[in-house]
This record gives structure tokens, C-alpha cells and sequence, in this order.
């Protein structure tokens, strides 16, 4: 699960939404083409022995990077935990599901570099959660997100 083993140790009640964001396909074939074309090269260069150990290794690192890039979102009754962090959600304060062209704004130039990022290029789409913490100078978390209009519901319903 990636960064599931976060927030083991604390109770944070029974989830209310879950997502898991992996790998698409397309990622993974783009992944496995580049794999094959080195192992190609490797094989044309120096011997079918060493391709057969590039090629495992290349798979081996393939999955290694798809683990440790997975995305969790876990919504609870108090809490908000999205990969390695999590926040009470008495500390939020608005949530705005965003689309492509809204995301590439607030990614990019209208994005403040305070903000916490968690965001996995190959989804189109992710939730904007305003912060209220005084005492935190995080102005928002921006999240990648299959199902923005979904955490957003879920997030202003409790």
C-alpha cells in the first residue's frame, strides 16, 4: 500500500472514504517501453545474460517505484490523512474539487509554494482543503485525487 504503514500507532476511527491512487496503465506500458528499449541496447551491446539480469532488475525497480508512489487518502470522522500526513478536520476550513485546466493554475503559476503538495502526474484532477490553523503557515493541501467531487462531498457532509 505505499505509505500505508503512516499513522499505525493512533487511532483514527473508521474510514469514511478511502481512495488508493496507483499506477495507470498507460504509465506502467510508457514504464515497461523504456525498460525494454534499455534492455534492447544492453542486449545488442554486451550479452543476452546481461539483458536477462538488466531486464529483471529494470522490473524489479518498476515495481519498487510503483509502491513507494502510491497515493492513500483516508477520510475518518475527525480526521483527514492523505499519504504521510495527516490533520484534524476541525482544521479545515473549504474544500474545492478541481479540474485540469484548475489544477494546472494552482499547481503552477497562481500556487503558493507553502502550500502542502501531494500530487501523482498522471491524474487529471485533484481537491483544493483550505486550512484554518493559526498556528500552521500551510496556506492549503492541494491532493491528487480520481474522485474530487466525491472527498469533497465527503468532506463537507461530517
Amino acid at each position: 500500500m505505499g505509505n500505508s504503514k503512516r499513522h499505525f500507532d493512533a487511532n483514527y476511527g473508521a474510514p469514511l472514504y478511502q481512495e488508493k491512487i496507483g499506477w495507470s496503465w498507460w504509465l506502467w506500458a510508457f514504464a515497461l517501453f523504456l525498460g525494454a528499449s534499455i534492455s534492447l541496447a544492453v542486449w545488442a551491446a554486451i550479452s543476452p545474460m546481461a539483458t536477462i539480469v538488466i531486464s529483471i532488475a529494470e522490473f524489479l525497480l518498476l515495481i519498487l517505484a510503483s509502491v513507494k508512489t502510491k497515493l492513500l487518502i483516508t477520510v475518518t470522522k475527525g480526521w483527514l490523512l492523505v499519504g504521510p500526513a495527516a490533520i484534524e478536520r476541525a482544521y479545515l476550513k473549504s474544500f474545492i474539487p478541481l479540474a485540469f485546466n484548475e489544477l494546472a493554475k494552482v499547481r503552477g503559476v497562481d500556487g503558493d509554494p507553502a502550500a502542502f503538495l501531494q500530487l501523482r502526474f498522471w491524474i487529471s484532477s485533484a481537491i483544493k482543503v483550505d486550512l484554518r490553523d493559526p498556528k500552521d503557515k500551510t496556506p492549503y493541501w492541494l491532493i491528487s485525487t480520481s474522485r474530487a467531487s466525491n472527498l469533497a462531498e465527503v468532506l463537507n457532509s461530517h
